[in-house]
């Protein structure tokens, strides 16, 4: 396995050993003991999520606010443009994010810690992505920046026309959340 750090602190590219031959692949995608000294802490996943997307599809940037959750995000069919974005004003990233495609020929993670907002949009005609998240969804703790926010101004891939949800559609940039949130 090797792992990658990225510009953004804690966020890293996880690329796994894949084996494979004529039968098809096989690859570990998560081992308890060697992922906890991978990233350097004791956290521990309580939840799993996948969700099943087409085309154009963009969900995000989503994170939680007083109960943030770190999330080790791969795609397992398919390929995603994959975003982690530093939204904490007090940080020297803030404002910043993490873009890298992951699919389903190298089987990359991406490791986003507690804190972080996450997204990512369909690039293939289909993609199913799975989540391993370290604290429980809460719906009345959801926090999300829009997706197109001028400060981030994030290099999303061409895909045509976006899809997003209406919740999404009317999330606010990050400059007012950071307001909102020293209020």
């Amino acid at each position: 396995m090797k792992v990658l750090d990225t510009r953004l602190p804690g966020v890293l590219i996880i690329e796994p050993k894949v084996f494979g031959d004529e039968r098809g692949f096989f690859v570990e995608t998560y081992q308890q003991e060697r992922y906890s000294d991978m990233l350097g802490t004791d956290l521990s996943f309580v939840q799993d999520n996948f969700s099943r997307s087409q085309r154009g599809v963009l969900r995000g940037l989503h994170f939680q606010i007083s109960k943030p959750q770190g999330k080790l995000v791969s795609c397992s069919r398919g390929q995603v443009f994959d975003v982690a974005a530093d939204i904490d004003p007090d940080s020297e990233t803030f404002g910043q994010y993490v873009g890298v495609m992951l699919d389903d020929k190298d089987h990359r993670q991406l490791w986003v810690p507690p804190g972080y907002a996450h997204g990512f949009c369909v690039v293939s005609d289909t993609a199913d992505f799975k989540y391993k998240c370290t604290d429980y969804y809460d719906p009345t703790d959801e926090g999300g920046i829009i997706w197109n926010d001028e400060t981030l101004s994030i290099d999303w891939p061409e895909i045509g026309e976006r899809r997003l949800s209406g919740k999404d559609l009317k999330l606010p940039t990050l400059i007012e959340y950071a307001e909102g949130r020293q209020s």
